[in-house]
This record gives structure tokens, C-alpha cells and sequence, in this order.
């Protein structure tokens, strides 16, 4: 049990494409978010080079793909957004 008085934000650490549908993202704390692809539909039709080419926005709070001007935040993919 943790007795810090602060809430830590869940960071990213990873992101894959497992089956070519969905959207597979690692958590620092050892979670997985897993999500369909088709509710982003840039990422959805992007090739698999542009979405290998992403970056961690905040040090982990939100994933970038520059090739196609996509931003995820963890928060909002957490909470089905």
C-alpha cells in the first residue's frame, strides 16, 4: 500500500499492433490497454511504418505518431475515449 499523498498519472511504455486491429498499450504500472482500431480511424488506415514511428508525449502520458498528426492520451484511452 502506497502512502504517498500523490496520485501518479499511468505512463505509457509501450505501444504495439499486435494483430493489425488493434491498438496494444503497456502501462509503467504493468497494465495493458488494449483497444480496436477502428475508433481511430488515422491510425486504422496508416501503414505499418507510420505507426512504428511514434513518440511519448509527457513522459509517458500521451503517445504522438507525427507521419499522420495523431495524439492518444492514456487517460482518455483508460477511460474508453
Amino acid at each position: 500500500m502506497s502512502t504517498s499523498p500523490f496520485k501518479r498519472e499511468p505512463l505509457a511504455v509501450s505501444v504495439s499492433f499486435p494483430d493489425g486491429a488493434s491498438l496494444l498499450v503497456r502501462l509503467a504500472d504493468g497494465r495493458e490497454i488494449a483497444v480496436p482500431l477502428a475508433w481511430f480511424p488515422r491510425l486504422q488506415q496508416a501503414t505499418a511504418e507510420e505507426r512504428a514511428e511514434y513518440s511519448f508525449i509527457g513522459g509517458g502520458i500521451g503517445i504522438h505518431w507525427p507521419r499522420i498528426d495523431e495524439d492518444l492520451s492514456v487517460a482518455g484511452l483508460l477511460q474508453g475515449r
